[in-house]
């Protein structure tokens, strides 16, 4: 018998990846209901009176603590303004800038504030009744924290001795006068090298004293060089400024109108030796014409 043959067929089977599984999503979340209108306004009032709660508490709280702050600051001593107007400099009170200026005057402003507290004090008030002081020109009034005052002081400058005449006699009272034609009283320690000024008086108005005092410095600028032999200005008429001055030890009397100062005095000046030996007794000389100086004085006229 023969045998049987067998046979074995071998197959190559594709390999297939497993099947994917798709990844389970969570559940979406449910969604709330949407509030009523009605239940949402509600909720934005009550928002609403919450907040203005707050901010009346907060309102409340702040005008009280700034009703004791400023209690505190008015009476506690801490802050008393030290010392008497009477003893300045061992008072709380420091002046600065006070030369001329009276010192005790300046005291004298803040009498109602020594022993009460600096926050009290009314700067603004204080400041005017300092100007108020004929040698204050500018001042400035500022709390030094605890209980000290500094009081800043800008004196004025004077500018001539002013020869002011009383009305209705012929005597004289002298005075110092700024560029501001402010009548200032002589210190009683202070020595100025000023020229003196004529044509002032108090009773004039201080535009009309300004006015006047400014052709002086108009007329000393203008001279410059020579602006050290005057000794005496007359402005009683703007429109022919007087001066006095010393040539070779003699005083003279000149007449300059109002205008070109410095040209008439040198062209006299150039001829006053010439004038004088002919002239030898002259000592007023009127400058104002351009082409002749005429002289008078003593019985002698000329040109």
């Amino acid at each position: 018998m023969g045998r049987k043959q067998t046979m074995q067929l071998d197959l190559e089977m594709p390999e297939y990846p497993p099947e994917e599984v798709p990844e389970e999503r969570p559940p979406a979340p449910a969604r709330r209901p949407r509030p009523k209108p009605e239940a949402r306004l509600g909720r934005s009032r009550m928002r609403f009176w919450l907040v203005a709660m707050g901010l009346v508490v907060c309102a409340i709280a702040g005008s009280l603590l700034f009703y004791q702050v400023d209690q505190f600051l008015a009476s506690s001593a801490l802050f008393a303004l030290g010392g008497s107007p009477g003893q300045v400099d061992r008072s709380n009170l420091r002046i600065e800038g006070a030369v001329f200026a009276s010192r005790e005057r300046i005291a004298r402003v803040f009498a109602a504030d020594f022993g009460h507290s600096i926050y009290l004090l009314p700067l603004a008030q204080r400041r005017r009744s300092l100007l108020a002081i004929d040698w204050v020109r500018s001042a400035s009034v500022s709390r030094q924290w605890p209980d000290r005052l500094v009081v800043q002081i800008q004196e004025r400058t004077p500018v001539a001795f002013a020869a002011l005449s009383a009305a209705g006699s012929g005597s004289f009272e002298t005075a110092v006068i700024d560029a501001e034609g402010v009548i200032l009283e002589p210190p009683a320690r202070a020595r100025f090298t000023l020229p003196v000024l004529f044509g002032i008086s108090r009773d004039q108005p201080q535009p009309v004293r300004r006015e006047r005092v400014g052709l002086m410095l108009e007329l000393i600028e203008e001279v410059d060089f020579f602006s050290g032999q005057i000794s005496e200005v007359d402005v009683g008429d703007p429109e022919n400024l007087r001066i006095t001055q010393t040539i070779g030890g003699r005083v003279v009397r000149l007449l300059l109108g109002n205008q070109r100062f410095l040209p008439r005095l040198r062209n006299f000046l150039n001829h006053y030796p010439e004038i004088r030996r002919r002239l030898p007794k002259a000592t007023a000389f009127d400058l104002r014409l351009e082409d002749r100086i005429t002289a008078g004085e003593g019985g002698q006229h000329g040109q």
